[in-house]
């Protein structure tokens, strides 16, 4: 009987530790901050950057490149890391520039307050211009995210 206690005593608090663990843990590492993404605009890519294809579906097709850019109004009071930037891009025409997909990029580092940001995007060079930017939003972390492996 007493063997049994002690047995039921260490697993209960082996599982207290780790619930006291991986809770504190979650809590900042695992909770996502949002970005408040303002003032989007884009313009073309330097000419550095600018040579590319676009590959879908096996085939590569010739892509024009941007850099949107814009102001990232983090309110968290703590720095966001990783913050994956999100937003709809559409052509001349109303028609999605980048097909299936919203995430456009990411932003490594986004200081409290309001600062500026950049992110290249590059899409089918048949896309007519201007691009219309909607609803665009940014979330992350406040403590860098690491992987395990």
């Amino acid at each position: 009987m007493l063997q049994r206690f002690k047995n039921y005593a260490i697993g209960l608090m082996i599982g207290i530790l780790f619930s006291l663990l991986t809770g504190f843990w979650s809590q900042s590492a695992w909770a996502l901050t949002n970005i408040q993404l303002l003032d989007l605009s884009y313009k073309d890519c330097p000419p550095e950057l600018a040579e590319g294809n676009v590959t879908s579906g096996g085939s590569s097709l010739p892509a024009d490149c941007y850099i949107i850019t814009g102001k990232a109004k983090n309110t968290s009071g703590k720095t966001v890391y990783d913050a994956d930037v999100f937003g709809r891009i559409l052509d001349a025409n109303n028609e999605p520039a980048l097909q299936n997909r919203s995430r456009v990029g990411s932003i490594p580092e986004v200081p409290p307050g309001v600062s500026n940001f950049e992110v290249r995007i590059t899409v089918p060079a048949e896309q007519p211009t201007p691009l219309k930017l909607k609803k665009f939003k940014a979330s992350g972390f406040t403590t860098k995210v690491t992987p395990i492996f």
